[in-house]
């Protein structure tokens, strides 16, 4: 993997974690900085702790929150942690009751009770996040002993990084009331130069994202793909091995088998397979005349339709999953293709449901001798 990769499919390397692969990252840095700078509007942190790039969306998408944490209140603790560490030293230890008691003080929307399970169960999750990212050490102890009895202790150490894990902002962000302030104040440093903005948004949205596809609002970005295509091509051909494709609505960034950068689709699991599986049915349909595009190429099903060809799906090929999948009732599998599906943005609910152009983009299938057999449960 080139140094492109590794720093864009991590949050940060840490020297104290990783100190041979820090000092790789820190001779090649250079090489890729102008890159990175200039076509996507990124800022490179490096310094005697870490080695960061400061990766921000075109926009927001429905992957992009932190995947451990599933309610809102672990984002709030999450926050909480960080702005606790802000008064700590690189290095210097703590016992978990100091932060529980600073969180009880510091938490306005509601009570916080300790003794409650599912608090302690909460916070415990965040902890070990920012233990495994490397915010926090632990010395001594363990936040399972937590999780049974509030009252047992952990030994902590910051190890500083916190600091660096938010990004900085430029202008004063608390009079910001909604997501989209923050989108604005992107882009505020380059205001006065329209290009500028249109070119670091489009390779974000290239690199970032699944697709990238043409509507109303981003006519303009649009253009600028499909005129300045070779140059776009080259850009990314010069740091990743991967293909621009460029259709008449949409735009793909198409990585190798052997490029791995941070999370890509299809991934290593099941449910990837599944989804692959699903596409070329879709795909079918479509040959078939069942499912027949727009004028402009968007794809809108009827809600029946799609959770139909879940069931179909499982119904055909169920025998290949393993065994978790196989088990599932109809109900779950639907349910959790349609979430995942919904999380990579590969669909979304509307009133119908629109198929992503990339639907059509990576399709799997079984081989001839798996559907002539009847399939496998050997798996």
């Amino acid at each position: 993997m080139n140094a492109l990769e590794i720093l864009l499919g991590r949050r940060w390397i840490l020297k104290s974690r990783d100190r041979e692969l820090y000092y790789r990252m820190k001779d090649e840095a250079p090489a890729i900085k102008k890159f990175l700078t200039e076509k996507l509007g990124y800022q490179m942190i490096v310094n005697p702790y870490l080695i960061k790039i400061e990766k921000m969306p075109a926009k927001p998408e429905n992957w992009m929150g932190i995947l451990e944490f599933n309610d809102k209140i672990e984002y709030v603790f999450f926050c909480m942690i960080l702005m606790f560490l802000e008064e700590k030293e690189a290095m210097e230890q703590f016992v978990l009751s100091e932060l529980t008691e600073y969180i009880q003080g510091q938490y306005q929307e509601e009570q916080i009770d300790w003794t409650v399970y599912q608090y302690r169960r909460h916070l415990i999750k965040v902890l070990k996040y920012c233990v495994n990212s490397g915010i926090l050490d632990v010395d001594d102890g363990s936040e399972e002993n937590f999780a049974k009895d509030g009252s047992n202790e952990v030994l902590y150490e910051n190890t500083g990084a916190s600091r660096y894990f938010m990004r900085n902002f430029t202008q004063d962000i608390m009079g910001y009331t909604k997501p989209e302030d923050f989108q604005k104040e992107e882009w505020i440093d380059v205001d006065e130069d329209r290009g500028i903005v249109r070119r670091q948004r489009v390779y974000r949205q290239l690199l970032m994202t699944m697709g990238m596809y043409k509507n109303e609002q981003n006519e303009e970005d649009f253009a600028y793909i499909r005129n300045q295509r070779n140059l776009v091509q080259s850009d990314f051909e010069e740091y990743l091995d991967c293909e621009l494709h460029v259709h008449r609505t949409s735009a793909f960034l198409i990585l190798s088998q052997d490029c791995r950068m941070g999370r890509c689709f299809p991934e290593e699991n099941t449910i990837s397979d599944v989804i692959l599986l699903v596409n070329g049915m879709i795909c079918e349909k479509i040959e078939e005349g069942e499912i027949v595009p727009a004028a402009d190429e968007r794809i809108f099903i009827p809600r029946e339709m799609f959770t139909g060809i879940l069931e179909s799906c499982k119904e055909l090929y169920g025998r290949g999953f393993i065994k978790t999948y196989r088990e599932m009732t109809t109900g779950e599998f639907c349910e959790n293709v349609k979430n995942y599906m919904l999380e990579l943005g590969l669909i979304r609910e509307e009133k119908d449901i629109w198929l992503s152009p990339a639907v059509g983009k990576v399709i799997g299938k079984y081989p001839e001798e798996f559907m002539k057999n009847g399939g496998s449960d050997e798996q």
